[in-house]
């Protein structure tokens, strides 16, 4: 029984990674279930046994993918002592893993907003807890007078992100030509200044 749930456990991931890898290459639209089904090296028929269609395995993907990268982050952040260092790990981070899977990103920044199913969902709390690690870190600077506390924690969180996601999104679509690492330490330094009291607050 152990072996069987094995192997279909792995057979699972072989798909997600299937799909990760189609979905990009060829976009969520032009992407087919037999495909999909091709790149993992299993029968068409297969996909359904563990996916409704192409609409659910790309809501499955973006909700377990999302599982991963909340954790990682959530736990790189908490290594940082200060707000300050905290929100630069997060910029940092974040354009880190867009280059370090690229064919992840582009089918969680890109592909998702192709997919009118997952625009109507009502349920994206992987999404909305991911974004919210800014509003904390803000709201906990604020705290400690490290941040300053006439700034919505929330509008933060929303120009932060945004940010990143034009960032990531110009990279993705633009050739791919420039290294991230340079521009997340540039773009982390800037915004945290702009957080930071008038006073100078701790950096």
């Amino acid at each position: 029984m152990q072996a069987r749930d094995t192997r279909a456990n792995d057979k699972r991931a072989r798909i997600l990674d299937a799909a990760i890898k189609v979905f990009a290459e060829r976009g969520f639209h032009s992407a087919t279930v037999a495909e999909i089904a091709r790149a993992a090296g299993v029968a068409d028929g297969t996909i359904y046994l563990y996916f409704k269609g192409k609409d659910d395995l790309l809501l499955r993907l973006f909700d377990e993918k999302m599982t991963e990268l909340l954790a990682e982050v959530k736990a790189a952040v908490a290594q940082e002592r200060t707000a300050p260092d905290k929100l630069r790990r997060f910029i940092q981070l974040h354009l880190a893993l867009v280059e370090r899977n690229p064919d992840l990103a582009s089918v969680l920044i890109v592909e998702l907003r192709q997919s009118a199913q997952f625009l109507k969902a009502a349920d994206r709390q992987k999404l909305a807890a991911y974004v919210d690690l800014i509003a904390d870190v803000v709201r906990s600077g604020q705290e400690s007078g490290e941040l300053d506390r006439n700034i919505s924690p929330s509008t933060v969180k929303r120009a932060v992100f945004g940010a990143l996601d034009e960032l990531a999104l110009g990279w993705l679509v633009g050739g791919r030509r420039a290294a991230l690492k340079k521009t997340a330490a540039e773009v982390a330094e800037w915004m945290v200044r702009g957080l930071l009291p008038a006073d100078g607050g701790t950096s």
